[in-house]
């Protein structure tokens, strides 16, 4: 892929004089969703299709993007004075967004730059190419200008990014997915402290296979901010009644006995999601940890469940992809991953059965849908690196 991007850069920016390649990657998620603002624990892992970029610093302060999967845009200019986020600056807001964040956090962007980035996950499938994007941009600035941060540091930096300058609440979890990520290893991350531990992933004799539901969602403007805001409401009424700072505090049996403090019986359903999701997602690791991929399988099952029903994120196309997948021998588990409202299913698929599941799962999608999904078998890699 290096030498398809600095050709291009030629291309687009004249030569390819002192430019230097990165690479960041996207992130599923296996178990623990719209857990990571409520306190709870997560269970990601970095995957081996991510953001390319090519990059090469300029003695003014002018930045010049461009994308090869946008390149009909051409090149869109900035510059290190228009820091400001607009709908006409399009996907660019997700690196200025980033330098905006340097520049609030005391590290003033000293001179701008040329950026051609190339992403090979599915745009808008929830793999989170945005905050792909964002850890490669906070990567490079770390790189070119010596600035002290860690890859903690910049997964902090792109969800600031992302919820002052893109205004987009998202929790913590994609970027320090992104930022952390370890070949074969999930990160099981406590997002109440960031405190983690990584979890080899032993998936013998089977795959980590992503379905892509083809249906086009934006997190700012689908009802992600609204959970978020129940879950919120919701917290506040049981803190009137028991000593909790976040919904992850409570495991299932305290939230039972408390759970008529909260006044609506939807906010119940989303806080019931949130404390029994939590505990879900620990109860999976320890699974994994002695080796039950059984176990794992069908809390990914009960994941999607409560997702549908509780939390209300999924929609038909998420659950024909999941219910469809639930039909074939050789498949462990399988959920919706990412906010919902379209994007991608994870399923842990046994290798001879792989071929039947994209076949049968496909053709019953596109039959009820209308369009086609698409399917990707991946393996977990490492975070940030330049290439």
């Amino acid at each position: 892929m290096k030498n398809e991007i600095l050709q291009k850069f030629k291309e687009v920016f004249g030569d390819a004089e002192g430019v230097k390649t990165y690479f960041a990657p996207g992130r599923v998620n296996l178990i623990g969703e719209h857990t990571d603002y409520n306190g709870g624990h997560v269970f990601p892992c970095a995957l081996t299709i991510g953001t390319y970029g090519a990059a090469r610093k300029r003695t003014d302060n002018r930045l010049r993007f461009y994308s090869m999967n946008f390149g009909k845009l051409g090149v869109i200019e900035s510059s290190l004075e228009d820091l400001v986020p607009s709908r006409e600056a399009g996907w660019t807001n997700y690196p200025k967004g980033v330098m905006w964040a340097f520049g609030e956090k005391g590290m003033k962007i000293p001179g701008g730059m040329d950026l051609l980035l190339y992403g090979n996950i599915p745009n808008g499938s929830g793999l989170s190419s945005s905050a792909s994007v964002e850890i490669l941009t906070g990567y490079i600035l770390k790189d070119f200008f010596g600035f002290d941060v860690t890859n903690q540091d910049l997964a902090l930096i792109g969800q600031y990014a992302e919820n002052q300058y893109n205004k987009v609440n998202c929790g913590i979890m994609d970027q320090f997915a992104i930022a952390m990520g370890k070949k074969n290893q999930a990160i099981f991350l406590d997002t109440a402290d960031l405190s983690f531990e990584y979890a080899p992933i032993v998936l013998e004799g089977a795959k980590i296979v992503i379905a892509s539901s083809n249906k086009k969602r934006g997190l700012g403007d689908s009802k992600y901010n609204e959970r978020r805001s129940e879950c919120e409401e919701a917290l506040a009424e049981l803190q009137t009644v028991v000593d909790i700072k976040t919904l992850g505090d409570l495991d299932e049996e305290t939230f039972e006995q408390y759970k008529s403090a909260i006044q609506s019986d939807v906010r119940r359903k989303r806080a019931r999601h949130a404390v029994y999701e939590n505990r879900r997602t620990i109860r999976a690791v320890e699974a994994l940890k002695a080796n039950d991929v059984t176990l794992f399988g069908q809390l990914m099952n009960a994941s999607h469940v409560s997702l549908r029903d509780d939390y209300e994120v999924t929609g038909v196309e998420l659950d024909t992809l999941v219910e469809e997948a639930w039909k074939i021998d050789g498949v462990i588990g399988s959920r919706m991953t990412g906010a919902g409202f379209g994007g991608c299913t994870v399923s842990l698929v046994k290798d001879e059965s792989i071929d039947t599941f994209i076949e049968e799962v496909g053709k019953a999608y596109e039959s009820k849908i209308g369009y086609g999904a698409d399917f990707y078998v991946v393996e977990i890699g490492d975070g940030p690196s330049e290439i």
